[in-house]
């Protein structure tokens, strides 16, 4: 008798007598993450941790996501923290040169143009509130709405202060439109402009001296401590990853923020991300909506970096003409969005090479991100208050 108890405890504790469908579509969903990543090579540097954690927060009885769970703990360390976005923005820093947004500082304004999307988004996220299935408050609109920026650091950042229940949709919406750029951006470029504008050739970018590029980071810096206080840990980790980069003297600091440290920490960000894709709170209409929303924020982001590309175009007249293309390069997928720039631009004309001039409005898509998610930090618990 004693065995067959033990037997029949055994079996009443094994997954396949505990697990819900739910569940399993969840393991389905992180498989499914895992495959992109590798088939397709859609981010999979993050979209492979996000969808493993996926599947180990589903497992039942397993309690991995739960708070005293292995990647519930990393969660609760390093995102409910706000610490693993920031690093992430560190190596981020490091790896970013700023010389083309220095050379041709105009092209600031394409960057911040892109982040246009994210405003118009969080007022259809507020639109469906009181709908049924719907429940968005202005915190989670502006959590939902900064995945116009096609920036995953920050989108987790903002939702981890802003609405950390919706975290795992808007991660992995975030993720998924960035390694969707080479899909999503081509057809909006060349619905808005002409081939003859598409065709349109750059002059060479000037030359950028080296104490240009260490007093960047500085400057921006200090115009964010006198402006913007609520973006200083996004910016000010940004910053000081591109001043160990450019400073010349600390090489050592800057390898380790663009190759160890960002790496480490990706590794427990993906996993943290992946501990909120549990069944129960992920398999929602809400999610579905977050999905539509994030793609019409970046549908809108590039559309508007081209539009704005165009009119300074008109007004520049025929001197230091500017290709329209590269404004969808304003969100900040680095440097995804501006190699996409530069393969359009070569389909219709070989010799014509955007690369760099769109990796201008790119790096200042970042900053603009960065900004943005620092508006709402500041005015989203106020409103929603």
């Amino acid at each position: 008798m004693q065995l067959l108890h033990a037997l029949d405890t055994f079996w009443s504790s094994t997954g396949i007598m505990n697990i819900e469908w739910q569940q399993i579509v969840m393991i389905l969903v992180g498989l499914l993450l895992i495959y992109l990543a590798i088939a397709k090579e859609f981010e999979p540097l993050l979209l492979i941790p996000i969808g493993f954690g996926g599947i180990l927060s589903n497992i039942p009885l397993a309690g991995i996501a739960g708070p005293d769970g292995f990647i519930g703990m990393v969660y609760s360390v390093g995102i409910e923290t706000g610490i693993f976005p920031l690093i992430i923005f560190m190596g981020v820093g490091a790896m970013t040169d700023f010389g083309p947004l220095l050379a041709n500082p105009k092209t600031a304004l394409l960057g911040a143009a892109a982040q246009f999307g994210i405003f118009i988004t969080i007022i259809g996220a507020l639109a469906l509130d009181g709908l049924p299935f719907f429940n968005f408050n202005i915190l989670d609109a502006s959590a939902i709405g900064i995945i116009g920026g096609a920036d995953g650091p920050t989108a987790i950042f903002l939702a981890s202060q802003l609405s950390p229940r919706l975290l795992g949709a808007i991660a992995v919406a975030a993720y998924s439109y960035m390694a969707l750029v080479p899909i999503i951006q081509p057809p909006i470029m060349k619905a808005l402009t002409s081939k003859k504008e598409r065709q349109i050739k750059m002059e060479q970018l000037r030359h950028v001296s080296k104490l240009e590029k260490i007093l960047f980071p500085i400057l921006v810096l200090v115009i964010c401590i006198i402006l913007l206080p609520s973006a200083t840990p996004l910016i000010g980790c940004l910053m000081f990853g591109n001043l160990l980069r450019e400073c010349g003297v600390t090489e050592r600091l800057s390898k380790t923020a663009q190759n160890e440290l960002i790496n480490i920490v990706t590794i427990f960000l993906g996993l943290a991300v992946g501990s909120k894709l549990k069944a129960e709170s992920f398999l929602q209409m809400e999610t579905l909506a977050i999905l539509v929303l994030g793609l019409i924020a970046f549908s809108i982001g590039t559309a508007a970096g081209v539009l704005l590309a165009k009119l300074m175009n008109k007004l520049s007249g025929s001197r230091n003409p500017i290709n329209p293309l590269i404004g969808a390069a304003g969100v900040s997928a680095v440097p995804m969005a501006a190699r996409v720039v530069n393969k359009v631009g070569r389909e219709e004309n070989p010799q014509n090479y955007l690369l760099m001039h769109a990796m201008g409005p790119n790096v200042a898509g970042v900053i603009g991100s960065a900004v943005a998610a620092g508006v709402l930090l500041a005015i989203a618990p106020v409103l929603g208050g």
